[in-house]
């Protein structure tokens, strides 16, 4: 197998301090940065940032806390979880990240989605209408820039582009890393194929196992478009503690409180611990002591045949000082168990 990459993602989720209330959202930036030095020091491949425009989530530039963390660390990739790309412009986009590339010295990363939250379109004057039109030119946009050079470019949401260059350019003659997050769609599983990215899946409910299907559209996809084969990766929730009881003890309320606020929103039921209790152990969640997700990681690389999986630690108001030993158990324990039960 080839090198496995192993990573960790955070939407920045408002924490609670050590009396219980709510941190600011600049407390929890500040914390978000301490969370990617540790991650580096403990020998994380890549930390993710997501994008969002919400009171529970503390992250809306994600490139800019990549840059803070950039400055701390020397080896960790840096880069989002996702990108929210149809309401942004793909060239601020790129360049955003190039010089977040060149400060990092070649370490970043944007992984490019619709995201699973709307409020960025009304935020930034984008008709929800727009909403697959947006995404699909956009990308088609972004897609050329990664070429590296200049773009000449025509689509009906922008005037067009003639041999525009674009600053600053990535370093050494190098692409700057992309690929495309997908939630479970086959046409969205064969765009990427089409743009030749790497593929990330989102894989949030139910048994990851399911999603190998996709796997194997995106791999047949690049054979029938004469492509060589890319990596695939998985992003799904969890957290680690030091025993499987601490680790289920500490996420549940939180990620309830979470998971309820989010559910209340689009009409799904509250979830009670029996829901909770399934998706850890038949599910996409990822919970326990360094062992329990370790093993849960190996099968699932094992099961969807993949070349990355980031775990996704925040979930709702996780004490910071508790997502910090997650991070420590997950770089420490569950990388070195993961790598030797797939050896």
């Amino acid at each position: 197998m080839p090198h496995l990459e192993l990573g960790l993602d955070t939407f920045g989720d408002v924490t609670a301090g050590p009396d219980g209330a709510l941190l600011s959202h600049a407390q929890v930036l500040r914390d978000v940065v301490e969370q990617g030095v540790l991650a580096d020091q403990v020998g994380v491949d890549f930390i993710g940032l997501g994008e969002h425009h919400r009171d529970d989530f503390a992250i809306s530039a994600p490139e800019m806390v990549l840059a803070a963390i950039a400055a701390r660390t020397t080896r960790i990739r840096l880069g989002t979880a996702v990108t929210v790309l149809s309401s942004d412009d793909p060239i601020r986009v790129f360049q955003r990240f190039s010089t977040l590339d060149a400060l990092s010295n070649g370490r970043a990363e944007v992984i490019l989605g619709r995201g699973s939250f709307t409020e960025s379109f009304p935020l930034f004057g984008f008709p929800m209408s727009d909403y697959e039109r947006l995404f699909s030119e956009k990308l088609d946009l972004f897609a050329a820039l990664l070429a590296n050079g200049p773009v000449t470019w025509e689509g009906s949401i922008r005037p067009p582009l003639k041999n525009q260059s674009v600053f600053p350019p990535i370093e050494g003659g190098r692409h700057l890393r992309a690929s495309i997050g997908v939630g479970g769609t086959p046409e969205s599983v064969v765009r990427a194929a089409q743009y030749g990215l790497p593929l990330m899946l989102a894989i949030i409910g139910g048994a990851p196992a399911r999603f190998r299907p996709y796997v194997e559209l995106y791999h047949r996809a690049l054979s029938q478009l004469g492509r060589e084969q890319l990596p695939v990766g998985a992003h799904s929730p969890g957290f680690v503690a030091d025993t499987d009881e601490e680790a289920r003890e500490q996420m549940f309320a939180p990620y309830k409180g979470m998971r309820d606020r989010i559910g209340a929103e689009r009409g799904w039921p509250p979830m009670g611990r029996d829901e909770f209790e399934r998706e850890i152990t038949h599910g996409a969640l990822f919970v326990g002591g360094p062992e329990t997700v370790a093993r849960k990681i190996a099968d699932t690389v094992q099961a969807l045949g993949i070349d990355r999986f980031d775990l996704k630690y925040s979930a709702g108001a996780i004490p910071h000082a508790q997502l910090l030993r997650c991070i420590e158990l997950y770089g420490t324990k569950v990388i070195p168990l993961v790598r030797e039960m797939l050896a």
